[in-house]
């Protein structure tokens, strides 16, 4: 699926679709080959590990609440209004830490395999399979610190 010209609403996704991707909820607002674009609500105290995207480039526009994203062995704090830029093969992980809800709005460019991906992780709970899944869709996480 490739949108065209038009308008997404605010509290509507491409296809009516959302998913639900490491406890956050994930809303596709913009797919083409060169970009996709979701909006997403990141509850308190939840986390996307560190992972790399060796294939796109990513970036968070953050709407309300703070994030923390850890790259380049430092910790950004982010905030409304900033924008976080994350390049392709720059290891980060996205973390809330800050007792409240998050809004943000996600874009990648270019799109590759991960609206693909977003279907295939919506409900997956074993960490295991969520990390097999995303090798096969171009996203590889890390391993964990003291098995690295």
């Amino acid at each position: 699926m490739h949108n065209g010209a038009g308008i997404t609403a605010a509290d509507a996704g491409l296809d009516a679709i959302s998913w639900n991707v490491v406890g956050h909820t994930y809303t596709p607002k913009v797919l083409s080959n060169n970009a996709f674009i979701w909006h997403a609500v990141i509850p308190a105290e939840t986390f996307v590990p560190p992972h790399i995207h060796p294939t796109q480039d990513e970036w968070i526009v953050m709407l309300e609440g703070e994030l923390e994203v850890e790259m380049g062995g430092a910790v950004h704090k982010a905030g409304p209004g900033d924008t976080v830029r994350m390049p392709m093969g720059e290891a980060h992980g996205i973390f809330n830490r800050s007792g409240k809800t998050a809004t943000c709005v996600f874009g990648v460019a270019p799109t590759r395999k991960l609206f693909e991906l977003f279907g295939a992780l919506d409900d997956i709970t074993d960490p295991a399979e969520l990390v097999r899944l995303s090798a096969l869709h171009e996203v590889d996480f890390l391993p964990p610190p003291d098995q690295a």
